[in-house]
């Protein structure tokens, strides 16, 4: 369990045994994302339920390519229907038919997104965004890779990789 997590869940055990409602003071504060980096290390959760299970906050500067799945359409070095999640937590996944899903990260900051894969650092142009198309090119050491990007419609998010 995350460190967040336990926190948040202590802090109900304890307000759930006063018998009066907590006053604003005495419920924990909730830190800010870190929305420089949107790499936050553990993400904001809102309380626990014990209906549902807590659910990561979206920061609200979350850039509009973040939270879809997308398909490629063209590459002139990746395969045609791979697809690219830019999940809101930072992490990034690549997935295609032949094989099992690539984790990575990613960060944007100051309108400059940059792809982690592997552990390398990729500078990414964003070429491209609108509802139709995410057009990126990634400045790979040797050629760089262009990458359209479209969604894929009906396709849920994937779920990030367990740590």
């Amino acid at each position: 369990m995350n460190k967040t997590l336990l926190v948040t869940v202590i802090a109900l055990m304890l307000s759930a045994c006063n018998k009066g409602e907590p006053s604003q003071s005495e419920q924990p504060a909730q830190a800010a994302p870190d929305s420089a980096a949107m790499t936050p290390p553990d993400a904001a959760l809102q309380p626990a339920s014990p209906e549902l299970p807590p659910v990561p906050a979206i920061p609200a500067d979350t850039p509009p390519f973040a939270d879809k799945v997308w398909k490629v359409q063209a590459s002139s070095a990746v395969a045609v229907d791979t697809t690219y999640t830019f999940l809101s937590n930072g992490t990034l996944v690549i997935d295609s038919h032949q094989g099992t899903p690539g984790y990575g990260r990613w960060t944007y900051v100051n309108d400059a997104l940059t792809m982690i894969e592997e552990g390398q650092a990729y500078p990414t142009d964003i070429l491209r965004l609108d509802d139709e198309t995410f057009e990126i090119r990634s400045n790979n050491p040797g050629e760089p890779v262009t990458i359209t990007l479209v969604p894929a419609i009906g396709m849920p998010l994937p779920p990030a990789p367990v740590e």
